[in-house]
């Protein structure tokens, strides 16, 4: 199965999520934190070249979920924005969502 990358929603570099989706399962968070931590999250994402999303409303509800939880139904369509953000960044499609050949 091909990896995808992560996504990560930054606020302001004081807050930061990173999360995971399958294109199958509900995105996960793989990495949170604050300050420091923040930071160190935040460069990794810039040093491999993963898209940031600055909305610190968002990663502040985000960096609430415990490492590995699923993202609750009531975030779905804010970070679904944030996973279709990734994409367009990416100049992906995702699985499913290929234009059709006529």
């Amino acid at each position: 199965m091909k990896r995808r990358p992560p996504h990560t929603v930054s606020g302001n570099t004081d807050i930061a999520v990173a999360l995971r989706y399958d294109g199958q399962n509900a995105p996960k968070v793989t990495a949170s934190g604050r300050d420091l931590t923040a930071e160190q999250i935040v460069k990794l994402a810039e040093e491999h070249d993963v898209p940031l999303y600055p909305n610190p409303e968002l990663a502040t509800a985000l960096v609430q979920i415990p490492l590995g939880e699923e993202v609750p139904e009531a975030l779905y369509r804010a970070v679904a924005e944030v996973i279709g953000f990734a994409y367009v960044v990416a100049g992906k499609t995702p699985r499913g969502n290929e234009p059709q050949e006529n």
